[in-house]
């Protein structure tokens, strides 16, 4: 399917102001600890608060779709992205006093960071049953998925070009992000939702809480993969005596996702989601397998580069079977309880491969990530086994409201 087609129906702005609008996300963590490093000069200090943050934006996501689901993906939106300003100022403000104070505001930028990215996944899925083109969601998050490596690319990179000018320079430049650009997009390029009437929400579908499990654990363990690689990366290039590697490393492992979740866009559609979700699986094993493989015969940077076109794929995939979960009413909720798994997934595994390569080096931390990549295809094949082709646990139509409460 051609993109445009997508620029056809969302229009020219929504896409550089989507971008722009998502990159606070992408740069936030790794802001937060320039910021209280150069405040404290204590890196374990402003890791504790960077972890707490990330945490914190796991566990408000789902809330943030639920009230999205509920008021108006508008009104949230632009509510988050004020929140979040205000919480950045508070962070500024309390980089200059106690450690206390410092951690509570860290938390707070991560309570209301604005979800961006899985309500813009909703936005296109509803756009698409509006005009009746449903067959064009697998190009929207095809492009969404690549924006994603994009912004997570070009997040620290900006944040490590500003931050030797100045510590304060990420934080500040994020505000601006947020009041220019996020919440812009929140009010001009995301649909509102009328509230239903007090009848109809007591009615609203159940989410399918069993099948959704699986896809939040699948997303963990994606999560998973990104940290290992992060500390591998990190590793690598203090072995080799050139830290700043580390970042043209992780821009390769990026943009070859990006590229690879652009071409999703072509693959046909009797490659149905189901097939696509196992198959990406164990495709994504095979490239952590070859990047453990490539870390021990020396040939990490090209391992790096192939196995980096495995990741978007297995990831779209999982965007595409929860869309399809979901009832049209909770879509927001579903999305960010996925999107939730990402970054607890990567803070676990980043403490558990960090512990490995004290000892064991690169291949320590990436035999984390190809671990982790071994539970995720194993994950796939049991659910594609036990749904036993009902399409109830992994959904190839548009989805049935009755059957999905029902789940």
């Amino acid at each position: 399917m051609s993109y445009r087609s997508l620029l056809r129906l969302a229009g020219a702005g929504f896409f550089p102001l989507g971008f722009l609008g998502r990159l606070p996300y992408a740069a936030s963590a790794l802001s937060t600890l320039v910021l209280l490093q150069a405040a404290t000069h204590s890196y374990a200090f402003a890791g504790v608060a960077s972890a707490a943050q990330s945490i914190a934006t796991a566990m408000s996501g789902p809330l943030l779709g639920a009230l999205a689901d509920r008021y108006g993906h508008r009104s949230v939106g632009a509510a988050a992205a004020v929140a979040n300003f205000a919480a950045w100022g508070a962070l500024l403000a309390a980089s200059h006093g106690t450690r206390e104070g410092m951690l509570v505001a860290a938390a707070l930028v991560g309570l209301t960071q604005p979800q961006v990215a899985p309500l813009v996944r909703v936005y296109w899925s509803r756009l698409m049953r509006s005009r009746n083109e449903h067959h064009l969601l697998s190009t929207a998050l095809s492009y969404e998925a690549s924006a994603d490596e994009i912004s997570f690319v070009a997040g620290p990179a900006l944040v490590g070009l500003l931050a030797s000018v100045s510590p304060l320079a990420p934080s500040v430049v994020i505000m601006f992000l947020i009041a220019a650009c996020t919440l812009p997009f929140a009010l001009r390029h995301v649909d509102g939702i009328t509230r239903q009437p007090p009848s109809v929400e007591r009615g609203r579908p159940h989410l399918p809480r069993r099948p959704l499990a699986v896809m939040v654990v699948a997303m963990a363990a994606m999560g998973g993969i990104f940290g290992a690689v992060q500390t591998a990366v990190t590793v690598y290039a203090d072995a080799i005596g050139k830290p700043g590697a580390s970042g043209l490393l992780y821009a390769v492992f990026g943009i070859g996702s990006a590229l690879s979740g652009f071409a999703c866009a072509w693959l046909p559609q009797r490659f149905s989601p189901r097939l696509r979700y196992v198959s990406f699986a164990a495709t994504l094993f095979v490239g952590m397998l070859v990047l453990f493989l490539g870390a021990r015969t020396g040939s990490f940077p090209v391992a790096m580069a192939l196995a980096s076109f495995t990741v978007a794929p297995y990831m779209i995939s999982l965007y595409a079977l929860t869309e399809r979960l979901a009832p049209a009413g909770r879509a927001a909720v579903a999305m960010t309880v996925l999107c939730a798994g990402g970054p607890l997934g990567t803070a676990g595994a980043q403490a558990v491969s960090g512990g490995l390569a004290e000892t064991h080096g690169v291949p320590g931390a990436l035999l984390v990530a190809l671990t982790v990549a071994a539970g995720a295809l194993l994950l796939a094949l049991v659910t594609f086994l036990a749904d036993r082709e009902r399409g109830v646990w992994l959904v190839d139509r548009a989805p049935d409201p009755q059957a999905l409460s029902a789940s």
